[in-house]
């Protein structure tokens, strides 16, 4: 398969898995577990949903590697892994809120984000009925429709964020917020990276920042973004938790000045 093939893969299982998670959604959810805090929750549904990609995967690419967030990393033979986030917003899907998406990517090399090479990635988003796609060299593209990251507007930039589950982190996170705010318009917080990357990519939101976000929550997403002409990096890589920034040239570049503490706004 070539890329524009993994692509069309990618988002044929993405859809089908979107319709579980949204069939599943429909007849109620329940909680199987917490991960890193009681806040942070897994559901029946993003077992389920990841359980039917793997089959997938395994049925038409056996030799690939996974890196899921549920069911974890198996090493394939052929030098591409599948980075799966099954339901990203999962608080959002237990709660009955439509921000919530089914993430994949498939990645060339070693499965770590500053290692790896994109290939191609889906995000879809069934409460919305929407799946954006992404080819390595062919763009970005939301149901067809080709791409573009927006530029700021005077009025600033339309900005989106999150915060980590451990109450520990929220202090350093809201100080990031008051760094960036100088050059923001407003600021969201939806609760689902996948969403937000997306949105970058197709010029709803102007940029986006988080920290502490896994492959997962990022591999389908800044695909998106760097094939809408954008730019997704990130800070401190190798820290416990990295710092992701995503947006328009410009916009990609204030915000890292402000976060880093090497500029002010222009």
């Amino acid at each position: 398969m070539n890329a524009v093939d993994l692509g069309l893969l990618a988002a044929d299982i993405a859809r089908e898995a979107g319709e579980l998670a949204a069939r599943r959604r429909s007849e109620g959810v329940a909680l199987a577990a917490t991960k890193s805090t009681l806040a942070d929750i897994v559901t029946e549904a993003d077992r389920e949903v990841e359980q039917l990609i793997r089959e997938r995967l395994r049925a038409e690419r056996p030799d690939d590697g996974f890196l899921g967030e549920e069911t974890g990393a198996e090493q394939g033979s052929s030098g591409l892994t599948w980075v799966v986030d099954p339901i990203d917003g999962t608080v959002n899907y237990a709660y009955g809120l439509g921000a919530y998406a089914v993430s994949i990517a498939v990645v060339g090399g070693e499965p770590v984000p500053e290692r790896w090479d994109d290939v191609a990635a889906a995000v879809c988003v069934p409460a919305a009925g929407e799946l954006f796609t992404a080819v390595r060299g062919d763009g970005a593209r939301l149901d067809g429709i080709r791409l573009r990251v927006s530029d700021e507007t005077p009025a600033g930039a339309l900005l989106a964020t999150g915060f980590g589950y451990d109450p520990a982190t929220h202090d350093g996170d809201l100080a990031t917020v008051r760094r960036v705010m100088s050059m923001a318009r407003d600021l969201r917080r939806m609760g689902a990276a996948a969403i937000d990357l997306s949105y970058v990519a197709a010029g709803r939101l102007d940029g986006y920042f988080e920290r502490g976000l896994n492959p997962w929550d990022l591999a389908a997403g800044a695909l998106l973004v760097r094939e809408a002409g954008g730019v997704a990096s990130r800070l401190d890589p190798d820290a416990a938790r990295p710092m992701l920034i995503a947006g328009a040239p410009a916009v990609h570049d204030r915000l890292r000045a402000l976060i880093t503490g090497t500029g002010t706004p222009r």
